[in-house]
């Protein structure tokens, strides 16, 4: 059994890409300063905060983000192989098994919360189609209570999940590009007819954006098939620069206004730094995403994402606001206090409900895993 199980950990060193955990914790931890930085400051999404927090009010790029990386890590396994998935019961299993056992834990740990203390800002107590409705990850659908804000994303991801294998046949018989572009200019004319066709405007529930940027993401697994180095750090600054300075010549209100599109531009930028991570550049950035700290936030990040928000909400009426008006004493406060209390929350949540579920990646392995007899010792 020994045998087997380093084995098994030498293949899950292997396939893992070193900086894309580290990005996917701070990008989760990304969210939870977000969120104080809301409670905090009113009137988004005018940015009310000091100049030095504004990057803060962009909670919703970090979402960006885990689409892309979900599509690029996704599609790195296939795309050593061929672009080929496999069994597509398979996928569909594994999917299950690493998103479904910590999401639903979330869902009873919000609903608990937010029927015993304090619900989220603005949605009320959760109803009976609040439980329903989250429980089957429909929540982009249907409109109910929620019992927790980030809990939306969650919903898109899984209905991507299920496009995915399509996405990857087209990858493979038609290439990427024509992958994409095909993705794209849905997306795009969605987007150009929602304001006037009242039926496209209805499918902006479901974010549609995100299915271009999980598509661009699968293509940018590609860089695993790559033959010589290409400079990919400095292609993703090149189409970064362009999207910082149309936000910060625009401002918030604007640019919150536009997400749509400027998710869209944004894509590229983020998939080209993914690329670069994955292949070993810039190293100073690969050396910090994966530092012990960076990689062990990143290997609990889902389940940070899941349970902050009722955690800061609490955290922020029940301690916070009774105590202090909103403002930068009170942002301060929060942050020193909600942050570490949810990272440690969130620690103690993935150790029972995400990382068994991660280190062991089958029902039968997880049931051996906790059967297994300690072994005896001989104490002659």
């Amino acid at each position: 059994m020994k045998s087997a199980e380093m084995l098994q950990t030498a293949t899950t060193e292997r396939r893992r890409v070193a900086g894309l955990d580290g990005i996917r914790g701070l990008a989760a931890l990304f969210v939870v300063f977000h969120h104080v930085w809301l409670l905090s400051f009113p009137g988004f999404p005018r940015d009310t905060g000091p100049g030095w927090a504004s990057w803060m009010i962009y909670g919703h790029f970090a979402v960006v983000v885990f689409i892309v990386l979900s599509g690029f890590s996704l599609a790195l396994s296939p795309a050593r192989d061929g672009w080929r998935l496999g069994s597509l019961s398979g996928f569909a299993r594994r999917r299950a098994w690493r998103i479904l056992p910590p999401y639903w834990a979330a869902v009873a740990f919000s609903l608990v919360i937010a029927w015993t203390l304090v619900p989220q800002p603005e949605q009320g107590v959760p109803t009976a189609k609040s439980v329903l409705v989250y429980g089957l990850l429909l929540q982009d659908v249907f409109g109910s209570p929620s019992p927790n804000g980030a809990l939306w994303s969650i919903a898109v991801e899984a209905q991507l999940y299920v496009v995915f294998p399509l996405l990857l046949l087209v990858l493979r018989r038609m290439g990427a590009l024509a992958m994409v572009g095909a993705v794209t200019a849905v997306v795009v004319a969605v987007g150009l007819l929602a304001p006037v066709v009242p039926a496209v405007g209805a499918l902006m529930r479901l974010t549609p954006q995100f299915a271009a940027l999980f598509a661009l993401g699968m293509a940018g697994a590609g860089v695993v098939r790559l033959r010589r180095r290409v400079p990919l750090q400095w292609l993703a600054l090149a189409a970064l620069l362009p999207v910082l300075a149309l936000i910060v010549v625009n401002g918030s209100v604007w640019t919150i206004a536009n997400l749509y599109w400027i998710d869209l531009i944004i894509g590229p930028a983020t998939v080209l730094l993914l690329a670069a991570v994955a292949t070993g550049r810039p190293g100073p950035l690969v050396w910090l995403l994966d530092t012990p700290p960076v990689r062990s936030l990143g290997s609990f990040s889902y389940s940070l994402y899941l349970i902050h928000a009722p955690i800061v909400v609490n955290v922020h009426a029940l301690l916070i606001a009774p105590r202090m008006e909103q403002g930068i004493p009170a942002f301060l406060v929060c942050l020193a206090v909600a942050v570490p209390v949810t990272v440690v929350a969130a620690r103690l949540f993935a150790a029972v409900f995400e990382l068994p579920f991660t280190r062991n990646r089958t029902p039968a392995a997880l049931r051996a895993r906790f059967s297994r007899k300690p072994a005896k010792t001989d104490r002659k």
